[in-house]
């Protein structure tokens, strides 16, 4: 990656990744073709504390932008967007990029593994992403959602669509820029007992239990029931597989497999990944969500394939700004605008 002094103007830049996590931030950071230096004339809006990485990716000038250390959820999401536009207004979109928990369904075709890549599209009655934590009680046990988020921004979704033709012709460029990644940083691939690394955990590492398994207490799942395996067909490449549906977004987080399907009874949609900002951005910036697999949302949960699907969320947007026409995003209403609109 190149370093550069830093550009005339923060108008240069149009687009804000964010990130919550450091691993997500470092895997974005790698992701860039040119790491500048502040913009000359950049002021800080008094209210912003978000720390901030200046760069290229493609044609595109890029600020990347992380939440509050040790702070998640959709409250700390929205709060690091609305700094992030009040020092910014020159942004025009945004992405929302980091890890997720898997919906795993192999018999309902959603047959998702660790470090596949989840992206939020419109469907069936949602935008994209749906608030679980958004609800009022009816008769009976039903509950009602409220309200709505709103969609990607039309240019996001426009250059989705172009990805998605491409990818039905020709494979993803995902592993060429994972494996372009730890040719740049090579600490990144290196395994430590304390840091799995940003590469491909192993199939045997990767173990889809039933619902009604619990874990059984330990670092990993060689103390669990083999019996209570989902059996899932062999995958012939360690390469990620990429989705595209509704994501579900909250405040708490999901690492309980009775709770996973009680909220996915609740919602009634075709959901394939739970996390935890997404709800937070969509009525306050207009941005695109991609995450990575690093567990299925149930007691089995640990952190070994977090760094490696930070990784893979970030390739695959490292491609997707490859298909975004600068000129569009240029032509878009600042984000702030669009919110002001309503």
């Amino acid at each position: 990656m190149i370093s550069l002094s830093g550009l005339d103007s923060p108008d240069f830049y149009t687009i804000a990744w964010i990130a919550a996590l450091p691993i997500e931030r470092a895997a974005a950071e790698a992701m860039l073709d040119e790491e500048h230096a502040t913009p000359t004339g950049f002021t800080r809006h008094q209210t912003d504390a978000n720390v901030y990485t200046w760069g290229r990716v493609g044609e595109h000038n890029i600020v990347i932008a992380s939440l509050a250390s040790g702070v998640y959820g959709t409250t700390s999401a929205a709060t690091t967007a609305s700094s992030l536009l009040a020092s910014l207004p020159s942004i025009r979109v945004g992405l929302l990029v980091g890890i997720g928990g898997g919906i795993a369904r192999p018999d309902d075709g959603h047959d998702i593994r660790l470090g596949d890549i989840v992206v939020s599209q419109p469907c069936g009655t949602t935008g994209g992403v749906c608030q679980y934590d958004l609800f009022k009680a009816k008769s009976g046990d039903k509950r009602e959602r409220k309200g709505f988020l709103r969609p990607p921004p039309t240019v996001l979704l426009n250059s989705l669509a172009k990805l998605q033709a491409v990818h039905e012709r020709n494979d993803s460029m995902v592993p060429s820029f994972l494996q372009e990644m730890l040719k740049r940083n090579p600490k990144m691939g290196k395994r430590s007992r304390q840091n799995p690394g940003y590469i491909h955990q192993g199939f045997d590492n990767d173990r889809l239990f039933k619902s009604l398994c619990d874990h059984v207490p330990g670092p990993d799942c060689r103390g669990c029931d083999t019996a209570d395996e989902v059996q899932r067909d062999p995958r012939d490449t360690i390469d990620p597989e990429i989705h595209y549906g509704t994501i579900v977004s909250g405040n708490t987080l999901v690492k309980d497999a009775a709770a996973r399907h009680r909220i996915i009874a609740d919602l009634d949609e075709d959901c394939i990944c739970f996390e935890m900002e997404a709800a937070g951005l969509m009525n306050h910036f207009p941005c695109l969500v991609i995450r990575g697999i690093c567990d299925y949302a149930d007691s089995h949960k640990n952190d070994r394939w977090q760094r490696y699907a930070s990784a893979t969320a970030a390739a695959y947007t490292k491609e997707l700004l490859s298909y975004l026409p600068t000129d569009e995003v240029q032509e878009t209403k600042r984000a702030i605008e669009v919110l002001q609109l309503g």
